[in-house]
Order: structure tokens, then sequence, then C-alpha cells
């Protein structure tokens, strides 16, 4: 179960939880132990809070999908596509699956195999300007709960 985006209920501002489907469980756990090359090395820059100090996850259940990296916190997914994307059909349910994810709320940073495996540098300089612009935004966005707050002295 993972947070989205802000709702307001009877309580005030709180996350919503995204589910997903429980079958896609144990499908994610294979998933893991067959990573690609590609995976396994990006991996080792995202695990252990290693980017930045954000916890990233990988092959992610959410809704009904498996996202291959996933960081809850900034609602960032990080697909890796492998030559297979490159057709047609595949590309067609990758932009329905990335308009879905848009939703919820997830932003996705797609990177095809080659990069990660021949410009990683440039991967990695990626993700880390996201999280940059995310940690501008949060500074400037007011808290949705104490916005309108009248404090008394």
């Amino acid at each position: 179960m993972v947070l989205s985006p802000l709702s307001r209920g009877a309580r005030g501002v709180f996350p919503m939880k995204i589910n997903y489907h429980p079958k896609l469980k144990e499908l994610a756990r294979k998933l893991r132990n067959k990573s690609t090359k590609s995976e396994i090395k990006l991996w080792q820059f995202l695990k252990s809070k290693k980017m930045m100090g954000y916890d990233f996850h990988r092959q992610k259940p959410i809704g009904n999908f498996i996202l291959d990296f996933f960081c809850n916190k900034l609602k960032l997914a990080i697909e890796l596509d492998g030559y297979t994307h490159t057709f047609e059909e595949i590309a067609e349910k990758d932009a329905l699956r990335q308009e879905r994810l848009k939703e919820l709320g997830i932003t996705v940073l797609r990177f095809c195999d080659e990069d990660v495996m021949k410009n990683t540098d440039g991967v990695l300089q990626v993700i880390r300007c996201f999280i940059e612009d995310y940690e501008k935004r949060k500074l400037h966005t007011p808290d949705p709960i104490l916005f309108g707050t009248v404090f008394e002295e």
C-alpha cells in the first residue's frame, strides 16, 4: 500500500492510499530475483537511501502495475525500457500505464537499458535534478494543513 496525493476528509487533509492487486506481490518478488543488468546497475545507486537520502523500492506493485523503482515520498517511478519497448504495441501500453500513474500523482522517469549501462552518470543526473526540483517546490509550497490557519499569540 502506498500513499498518494493529499485529499480532504472529515478530519482535514490526509494522504490517500493506493492499493495494488494482491497477486502482483508474488510476481514482484519473482521479478526482483530475475533483474536485468540495467536494473541491477541502477539499484546500486538507489538502494539504502543512497540517492540523496530518499528511500526507493524495486519491483513495487502500484495499482495494477509493477514499477521497476518507486519512491513514495517523491511519488517517483523510474522505469527501465529494453528493446521491446520500441514496439508500437508495447509503447502504447506504456503510454496508458504512464497516464494512469499520473492520475495517481506519480511522475514517471523512463530510461532505456542502454543509457543506464553506457551513460549511468547522465541517468543519475536526471534523477538528481528531479529530486532537486521536488525539494525546491516543497520549500515554496504552503503546507495544506497550516494554510489558512490563524495562530493566536
